[in-house]
């Protein structure tokens, strides 16, 4: 089960007198995310570290900390979450104490996971969009219990001998509705899915 962020969070704290400012925000695109971490960097800092994850992809920036100090921790913060389609922008301003490689790690990755914490989230639920043919005679029976099922949404077409009902599930329940849509047309109706790779956010 993944989330994504209702609402843009931010969270700041002091480190050894380095102060930490954590953003977060759902994103759709990799043009999001970038446009979110333009608007919120801040050149006035010392580091603007980021990163973010939409889907299988991801990216993340240690912008001149040590090599895996920033960005790794806050792209760990984001998958300790079970949360996707979010990009998190850490910036620091440093206070003149060091804080050593593992310091970094706990002040990026910790304020990156308060900020996420914070957050109000909601679940994301694959659909699928698929088609049922069926005839006036079974239109209104088969309508009624398509809308019954949760997560079920449908638009109607009309075609000579009937309806084309373009219906969006959620992944996982097509069988089910495959199995209710010839049940209630006796076989006549079927769903017709596309290939698996039209998954829909």
């Amino acid at each position: 089960m993944l989330f994504s962020l209702l609402q843009p969070v931010e969270f700041s704290q002091d480190v050894k007198k380095s102060r930490f400012v954590a953003r977060a925000a759902a994103i759709a695109s990799e043009d999001e995310a970038k446009a979110f971490l333009a608007a919120h960097r801040d050149e006035t800092a010392n580091h603007n570290c980021w990163a973010w994850r939409l889907g299988q992809a991801y990216r993340f920036s240690d912008d001149g900390e040590p090599s895996g100090t920033a960005g790794k921790p806050i792209l760990q913060a984001i998958d300790g979450q079970a949360l996707d389609g979010v990009a998190v922008l850490v910036t620091r301003w440093f206070g003149g104490i060091l804080l050593g490689s593992g310091g970094l790690m706990r002040a990026y990755g910790g304020s990156a996971a308060a900020a996420l914490r914070l957050g109000e989230k909601v679940e994301i639920i694959p659909m699928l969009t698929g088609e049922v043919m069926t005839g006036f005679t079974d239109l209104a029976l088969v309508k009624a219990r398509l809308l019954a099922m949760p997560h079920v949404s449908l638009v109607e077409s009309f075609e000579g001998e009937g309806a084309m009902l373009t219906v969006t599930l959620r992944a996982g329940d097509e069988h089910q509705v495959e199995r209710l849509v010839q049940d209630l047309t006796s076989g006549r109706s079927r769903l017709v899915l596309p290939d698996e790779d039209a998954l829909l956010q």
